[in-house]
């Protein structure tokens, strides 16, 4: 092939070369993501540290969009508190106040009751059929602190999913076509 053969597999290769250094950045990337969070679910002792009011209410103390910061300790759940509980059978977990709790002494088992800031009645109805209260298992965490309205990014990408394929998108290509 000659001169002009040797420079296009040149250009090649530097292409090459290229793409799978953006291939391994991205990869790079993505993992110390995910690193963080599990060093944040070890830190805060929550299996999601971080979650988004996706509703209004807890307002006018939490509005929908807020970002909440979990923490779960061995401490007891006292009345009063704001807690983020799963329900068995729903995936999403709800931000609400802990209105009672009943502690068994002999089992040491402890029973609590939830009601959100802008709910006329206690959770009893979300919570699963038949079930009067919320068990420690339940609870993923104890809200410690916020941020207002940044979640709104996360609701806009789930309400809204043609707007997440574009940002996945434009991040992709944005990858795809640095020059770094």
């Amino acid at each position: 092939m000659g001169f002009i053969g040797d420079q296009v597999e040149s250009i090649r290769s530097v292409q090459i070369r290229q793409v799978l250094t953006q291939i391994i950045t991205l990869g790079m990337i993505v993992t110390s993501a995910l690193i963080i969070w599990k060093g944040l679910m070890v830190a805060t002792g929550s299996e999601s540290p971080v979650v988004v009011v996706l509703s209004g209410s807890m307002e006018p103390g939490f509005k929908r969009g807020d970002i909440l910061f979990l923490r779960m300790s061995k401490d007891p759940i006292r009345t009063g508190e704001i807690v983020v509980f799963n329900i068995d059978g729903r995936e999403i977990p709800i931000v609400h106040r802990v209105i009672k709790v009943h502690e068994r002494q002999e089992s040491a088992e402890v029973e609590i009751l939830t009601k959100g800031d802008n709910n006329f009645g206690d959770d009893r109805l979300l919570y699963a059929q038949g079930q009067l209260w919320l068990q420690r298992h339940h609870i993923m965490g104890r809200a410690v602190g916020y941020l207002p309205y940044v979640g709104w990014v996360t609701i806009v990408m789930t309400e809204q999913p043609m707007i997440k394929y574009l940002l996945i998108g434009a991040l992709g290509l944005l990858v795809i076509t640095s020059k770094d």
